[in-house]
């Protein structure tokens, strides 16, 4: 098994702003990542955008120079702890390198990097259809959101707005 070494991105470094985006473009391509390949805006501003938000980081995996895992991660804020949190926006590891357990040290890498930045936890959103990663996030510690059994679970929703 080859030894897999993190970097945290630089989104004004070019070669890493087309790592990023490989990956990204990889990730959507799949049927979990909707099986649409990214949009050309955001290949040509994904970086530049990412690089605008306060706090955004991502974190890339290598096998010698080859890139074959990421975790796009946005800093969000726990009102009930009153503590930033680290939310992973997006994490993906290459069909060709995936079970030989990288997802659970990029958890570690974002984990170690949320608690250099005071965290109170991470979190993120999986489709339910997704047993594998649900698999690899219960692995590594992560449960259903709930605040009280009588509620249930917290529930992930969107609204789309329309292109202004």
């Amino acid at each position: 098994m080859a030894t897999t070494r993190f970097v945290i991105a630089d989104y004004n470094n070019p070669e890493h702003a087309r790592i990023l985006i490989a990956l990204v473009d990889e990730y959507a391509s799949e049927p979990m990542g909707g099986g649409e390949p990214l949009p050309e805006f955001a290949k040509q501003n994904l970086a530049k955008e990412l690089a605008k938000v306060p706090g955004a980081f991502s974190i890339f995996g290598f096998q010698e120079e080859r890139a074959i895992a990421l975790a796009n991660c946005l800093p969000s804020f726990s009102t009930f702890a009153c503590k930033p949190l680290i939310n992973i926006h997006d994490l993906m590891v290459s069909q060709s390198v995936r079970g030989q357990g990288i997802s659970q040290q990029l958890l570690t890498a974002v984990e170690s990097e949320a608690t250099k930045r005071g965290c109170c936890k991470i979190t993120l959103e999986v489709l339910q259809g997704n047993s594998g990663a649900r698999a690899a996030y219960a692995k590594f510690g992560f449960k259903d959101y709930m605040l009280d059994e009588t509620t249930g679970h917290a529930l992930f929703m969107q609204k789309s707005i329309p292109n202004q």
